[in-house]
């Protein structure tokens, strides 16, 4: 049995605990562990103010409003309470249900929540923020997450889990917890090498972050107050980096198995974390969720057993032409049907329309390609044009994010009577599903080395929407030139200490629009759809959740293919069930 703790996972447009890309990535783990029938149990936390709705005036400011949501109506109470210890404080613990349901099983997502009368209102409110307050109050949450996860589940009667699986940093603490279980169960109070294998054994840690200003760190100070009494303290010298209690260095030195999310973020993850074995396990997203219709429709005609072998759809090389951009064209429409409904322009669907759909933040690079307005209203003028759609919440304390959002407006109105370009307010999976499937080529300008994986351009590949791209994160995997899409500039690794040149990117990014792109998309459309092809045959049939979780079955969990566990994922979903 397989427990996975995330400290967001994205069940649900309307359940607004996910940030982005993590709890997506995290939900798209659990939906194909339904399907597959592994016996698999998620843990988050409750975020009960969500991720916050975003309002963006006409200036392009980002404005944020808190985005509650019906807890009771979604979710099912459980019965057990389990406590943890943060400032010396006894904290009251319980969880919520939610079945996601797969073709196979139904997997329990278990959300923690302190929003209760026994608690003081500081630790009530535990449950409220998402990635918000200072830092005592997010080593707060990941006390909730970690330890109250693992008690949790004891609680509910868990006894007999083989693996805990740390998808990030952010549930390190459950090391601690496990640890702990070990001394009391023998009435001890000294950790042993034997105890540090035996937990070590026990956790799988996935990493995500190639940044390492990103990793959460505390001082030994900060995390003695908020943490009491632990076995941390006798661990400490195996946990801290530069003088602080990181997270990340727990989680890699207790875990037996350590995975970045793409080959070449593994190899970065390599470099930033010297001394740790690292393996990769490319991200994937669950096939049946992103699919639009009118593909989902294609395929069940054409490729029977698509759903419980994405490989299948391999054979999508094979399409006739014809169908496939009919299905193209009517989720396209859909996109224009939102867009024309909701911004104050025309989009017209026979114009060729490039999707970026991201978390605002400066190192994703949305405005790149307004780096040179004047050359793209060039661009624009030749053929019959391009119009661009924007997407992404910036997070609210990144600054420069926010100023990328604005940047974009003030394009839209300068280009406005050459190129359509609209930004899509308060973006969520349900937007994420028609605008991926939607639009006609796919744009990813991170700056390298700083893409670990990314997840759209997968969602995109499903729908024969193929990419132009950076080559850094899945890219460097999913890229064949005039293929499956096309790059930007060369496959030219890049150290996070070297200086971006964003001009030589724009300039790259426009050469490639110029010449290969408008050309391929205006000129015969048997090409442009073999383009389409091949990204659903090559990228789409192999970037899936369902591969990912069958590489983590055999790297990281050892479970061996065929040795499913289905009726004791059955017996999963009737935890707490009464």
């Amino acid at each position: 049995m397989v427990a996975y703790f995330s400290m967001e996972i994205a069940v649900d447009a309307q359940v607004p605990t996910y940030a982005g890309g993590l709890g997506v990535l995290a939900g798209d783990m659990v939906r194909a562990a339904a399907d597959l029938g592994f016996p698999f149990i998620a843990v988050t936390l409750l975020h009960r103010d969500g991720y916050f709705h975003q309002r963006l005036d006409q200036a392009g400011r980002q404005h944020e409003e808190a985005a509650r949501w019906n807890v009771e109506g979604v979710l099912e109470p459980l019965a057990p309470r389990i406590t943890v210890t943060i400032n010396g404080r006894s904290v009251v613990v319980r969880a919520w249900r939610c079945l996601v349901r797969g073709a196979v099983a139904a997997v329990p997502v278990l959300f923690l929540d302190t929003d209760l009368g026994d608690n003081a209102p500081d630790d009530r409110a535990l449950s409220h923020g998402m990635y918000g307050g200072d830092e005592p109050y997010r080593l707060a949450q990941e006390i909730v997450l970690g330890i109250g996860g693992v008690r949790m589940l004891r609680a509910l009667g868990l006894t007999a889990i083989q693996t805990f699986h740390l998808n990030e940093g952010h549930s390190a603490l459950l090391i601690m917890e496990l640890l702990a279980e070990r001394l009391r169960a023998d009435g001890r109070t000294t950790v042993t090498d034997e105890d540090v294998d035996t937990v070590r054994r026990m956790c799988v840690f996935t990493t995500h972050t190639p940044v390492a200003a990103a990793l959460d760190q505390f001082t030994p100070e900060m995390a003695e107050r908020v943490l009491g009494p632990s076995p941390m303290s006798q661990l400490m010298h195996r946990c801290c980096y530069n003088g602080a209690l990181n997270l990340t260095y727990l989680a890699l030195t207790f875990s037996h198995y350590i995975n970045g999310v793409a080959m070449r973020h593994a190899q970065v993850s390599r470099q930033m974390f010297g001394g740790y074995q690292v393996d990769a396990i490319t991200n994937g997203v669950h096939a049946t969720t992103w699919v639009s219709p009118p593909f989902a429709t294609l395929f069940d005609r054409d490729i029977p057993g698509w759903r419980r072998d994405n490989f299948a759809l391999r054979y999508a090389i094979s399409l006739p032409r014809p169908d496939v951009w009919e299905a193209h064209s009517v989720a396209k429409q859909r996109l224009i049907q939102l867009l024309n409904a909701s911004q104050n322009l025309h989009f017209d669907p026979s114009v060729l329309t490039i999707g970026f759909a991201r978390r605002a933040t400066a190192y994703k690079r949305a405005d790149l390609i307004i780096s040179d307005v004047d050359r793209l209203r060039r661009i624009a003028a030749i053929g019959h044009g391009v119009q661009f759609v924007f997407g992404g919440k910036a997070h609210p304390r990144d600054e420069e994010g926010k100023r990328v959002i604005e940047r974009l407006f003030h394009a839209r109105e300068s280009l406005r009577d050459s190129i359509a370009i609209a930004y899509l307010e308060d973006y969520n999976m349900d937007h994420a599903a028609v605008l991926t499937a939607g639009c006609d080529v796919w744009l990813n300008t991170p700056q390298p080395p700083f893409e670990a994986s990314g997840t759209s351009g997968m969602k995109a590949a499903l729908n024969g929407v193929p990419s132009l791209s950076v080559v850094d994160g899945w890219w460097v995997e999913g890229h064949i030139e005039g293929v499956t899409g096309w790059a930007i500039g060369e496959d030219g690794t890049r150290s996070p200490e070297q200086a971006v040149n964003n001009a030589a990117d724009a300039a790259a990014l426009y050469d490639g629009l110029e010449h290969t792109v408008l050309p391929a998309f205006y000129g015969p459309r048997d090409r442009f759809i073999d383009v389409m092809r091949h990204a659903i045959a090559l990228n789409g049939a192999f970037f899936t959740a369902q591969r990912m979780l069958r590489e983590y079955l055999i790297k990281a969990y050892h479970i061996e293919e065929g040795n499913d566990g289905q009726n004791d994922g059955q017996a999963l979903a009737q935890i707490g069930s009464g």
